[in-house]
Order: structure tokens, then C-alpha cells, then sequence
């Protein structure tokens, strides 16, 4: 491993200022816990994205796509590789009914923007956390919407750094997965379907998820969204509640008070802590209802 030489070939493309040698990756994810990259690269074009996921095939190192590091544990040990960060691809372009919007965009941002043009069909994300290329790979959801619902079509790359433009049936978007997270695809962006909507009518549905996730979700605390798949036929928070794990953990890292299917990071926990909690509540739950609960966030990384 020569990072100094990764450093060297990616900067001949790169601005210095976007590719950073052992950056510590709790800066940039919403749990704030995590180790150190190896590399760290936020390119600033599709270009620069191109090159750098070619470069890494190329030359058989590792690399992680962040994206917004919501969604995501990032273990203590960091992330060996290089780790690809695309928020500064977050173009956001409305024609007609048409929304483009580049991958490292917010959705939240996103909604907002169908909104001020009058568009319907989005306003379900106004209060998810997350990227546009996270939103497409995981067909993130809130609210009876998910991005299935108004998705026209995505641009990807794959591992050797062919762009790939793929319809709605390509992406064989499903709950909490697509062929982007079959195939591990890098989403360079996405273009949402919308239609024309009532003003006041889109304004009240966004107020109104908006109190929703406020009241019901603890957003006063780090933590990466929700922990926990939706077992069918059962809502996971209730069935963690229903264990009495609300207010327990391990370390700073507790089952969230305000709603069990989240965990957050209440006094400096570390990965570990976060990542035994996790562990434990999936032990509560299958000893007491035989579920085991399946994870939405993704842990990533090496142990100290």
C-alpha cells in the first residue's frame, strides 16, 4: 500500500484541496464516529469520478463510496482504500416535469426544489437524510413513497468505470435495494418524473411530514437513520420497544427514547459501542420474538 503514490496519480487530475491522505472519517458522517481513509477523494466533476473509479480498478485498491455518510457505521479501525465522497456533484436541474439532480445532491434538497416549481410526487423525502445516489441504491422511503414511485431513469458507473444510463425496470428498484447495490454500481445521477401539483396542497403534505419526522424522530442526536429493516408484517421499533431496549446500550451509543428503531450516539460513542448495541438488540428481538432483525445501515471499515 503506497498512498503517497495514490496521492501523487490522483492529484495529476484532481485539485490537491479535493484528495486527502488519513482524514478522519468522523467529520464526515451523520453517526460522527469512524476511523481514519487511507485516501479520501471528493472529485468535482463526472470526469474526476470516472478517473477515480477507474484508477481504483485499475490498480486493485479498494474504494468505498460515502456518499452523505448517512445510512452508514463506519467502524473505528477507518477504512482502508480510498474512500469516494460525490457531495460536490449535488447539480439540481428542473425542465417541465423532469427533475435531474447530480448524485451527491441531498434528496432533501431535491424535494425542496420540486416544490418551489409546483411539482407533486417528491415530498415524501423532504425529511430523509440522505443523497441522491443513496437514495437510489437502498429506493429510500418514507411516508407510503419511495423513489420507485417517480423514478424516470439513472446514470451509474460500474467498477471499471463504464457509464451505464439504466430505466426504471433496469434498476429493479425493490425495498431497500436495487441492482445498484446487487451490482455496486456508483451513481453519478438520477432524473425523477414528477407531475404538476396544487401549491397549498404540496405545502400542507410537506408541513405535515415534517412535524412527523420532528416529533417522532431523534434528530437531536447523531445517529445513521433508521437501524432496522421492516420485518413483514412487523415494524421493528415496536418490536425493540416492546423488548424494553429503549434508553440501553453500550458506551455513549443508547436505543433512542423517542423511537426505538433508531440509535444514537448520546456522549461520544465510538463505533464499537454503536456496533454492540446494534448486536444486542438483535439478540433481545430474536430471543423474544424468534426475528432476527435484518440491517438497513451498512457497516463498513476495520476494528482498531
Amino acid at each position: 500500500m503506497n498512498k503517497q503514490r495514490w496521492f501523487d496519480d490522483l492529484t495529476s487530475k484532481i485539485a490537491h484541496e479535493c484528495v486527502k491522505i488519513d482524514e478522519p472519517l468522523y467529520l464526515h458522517t451523520m453517526t460522527k464516529m469512524g476511523g481514519r481513509a487511507d485516501l479520501y477523494v471528493s472529485p468535482t466533476t463526472e470526469e474526476e469520478t470516472i478517473f477515480v473509479v477507474s484508477y481504483a480498478h485499475h490498480n486493485q485498491i479498494p474504494l468505498l463510496l460515502l456518499g452523505n455518510g448517512s445510512n452508514m457505521v463506519v467502524r473505528d479501525g477507518g477504512v482502508r482504500g480510498i474512500v469516494l465522497n460525490l457531495s460536490k456533484l449535488n447539480r439540481i436541474k428542473i425542465k417541465g416535469t423532469r427533475v435531474y439532480a447530480e448524485s451527491g445532491a441531498d434528496i432533501i434538497d431535491v424535494s425542496r426544489a420540486a416544490v418551489k416549481e409546483t411539482l407533486a410526487g417528491l415530498e415524501f423525502a423532504c425529511g430523509i437524510p440522505g443523497s441522491v445516489g443513496g437514495a437510489m441504491a437502498m429506493n429510500a422511503g418514507a411516508y407510503g413513497g419511495e423513489i420507485k414511485d417517480i423514478i424516470f431513469q439513472a446514470t451509474v458507473l460500474t467498477h471499471e468505470g463504464e457509464k451505464l444510463v439504466l430505466s426504471k425496470e433496469e434498476l429493479e428498484l425493490d425495498y431497500r435495494m436495487s441492482v445498484i447495490t446487487k451490482k455496486g454500481y456508483y451513481v453519478l445521477s438520477a432524473e425523477f418524473d414528477l407531475v404538476p401539483g396544487d401549491q397549498l396542497t404540496i405545502d400542507a403534505k410537506v408541513a405535515d411530514l415534517t412535524h412527523l419526522r420532528e416529533s417522532k424522530q431523534p434528530l437531536e442526536y447523531p445517529s445513521a437513520g433508521s437501524v432496522f429493516k421492516r420485518p413483514p408484517g412487523y415494524f421493528a421499533g415496536k418490536l425493540i420497544q416492546d423488548c424494553e431496549l429503549q434508553g440501553k446500550g453500550f458506551g455513549g451509543a443508547e436505543v433512542s427514547m423517542k423511537h426505538a428503531g433508531f440509535i444514537v450516539n448520546k456522549n461520544n460513542a465510538t463505533a464499537t459501542d454503536y456496533i454492540q448495541t446494534i448486536d444486542m438488540v438483535r439478540k433481545k428481538v430474536q430471543e423474544k420474538f424468534g426475528i432476527l432483525l435484518d440491517l438497513e445501515v451498512k457497516i463498513v471499515g476495520e476494528n482498531e
